[in-house]
């Protein structure tokens, strides 16, 4: 697959050729939300809890005699049925994380990449550099390439000035390639690789 190379001010810079294994497959969305789904169990909190029978403070002496009252045999005060009672089978701390084969995670990446390439919502810059950091020269730059909601993958460390101007656009996420997952893929309309980037998701994948 064949795709052109432009430089960030729009001009064109030569063309790459894309691996059809990493960037030519036929999307499944399956695979896709299988690994959405991993990603984001895995970084939810799991800090929401309730105060059970045991974590209440009230009195445990039966609150009225077992027989001749004509009403329900209670004891402690404790009780879920009352109220200022413990909360019964309420959420406890726990993670919500599970697991995903390292092969499935793989085949994901490939396939989110691939929908990008498919869609032509894939973009292929020569690098991301910018001699100051200007976020209102960034943007312009942006206008030229039609980039309102992207996410950028450079090399393995981004360039100081360019993180800097862009981490204030809003719907541009910034990210190294060692940090490329499928959710921000996703989540953003157009995808941009370096040509770093390109060689090394397809080193990765060898």
């Amino acid at each position: 697959m064949k795709l052109d190379v432009t430089t960030l001010e729009g001009a064109k810079a030569g063309s790459v050729d894309l691996n059809e294994a990493i960037f030519g497959l036929d999307p499944r969305a399956d695979l896709l939300a299988r690994c959405v789904r991993w990603q984001l169990a895995k970084r939810q909190a799991g800090t929401h809890a309730v105060k059970n029978r045991s974590a209440i403070d009230r009195t445990t002496k039966k609150i009225y005699k077992q027989k001749g009252t004509g009403g329900a045999r209670h004891g402690a005060a404790s009780a879920p049925q009352f109220r200022g009672g413990g909360r019964a089978f309420g959420p406890v701390v726990r993670s919500h994380a599970h697991d995903l084969p390292k092969k499935v995670r793989a085949l994901a990446l490939k396939h989110a990449l691939s929908s990008k390439a498919k869609d032509a919502s894939l973009i292929v810059v020569d690098d991301v550099q910018l001699s100051e950091a200007k976020t209102k020269a960034l943007v312009e730059r942006f206008g030229k390439l039609g980039l309102a909601n992207a996410l950028i993958i450079g090399g393995a460390e981004i360039e100081a000035n360019f993180q800097r101007a862009a981490r204030n656009i809003p719907n541009i996420d910034v990210l190294p390639v060692q940090g490329i997952n499928v959710y921000d893929i996703l989540r953003r309309e157009k995808l941009v690789l370096t040509k770093a980037a390109v060689d090394a998701l397809e080193a990765r994948f060898k």
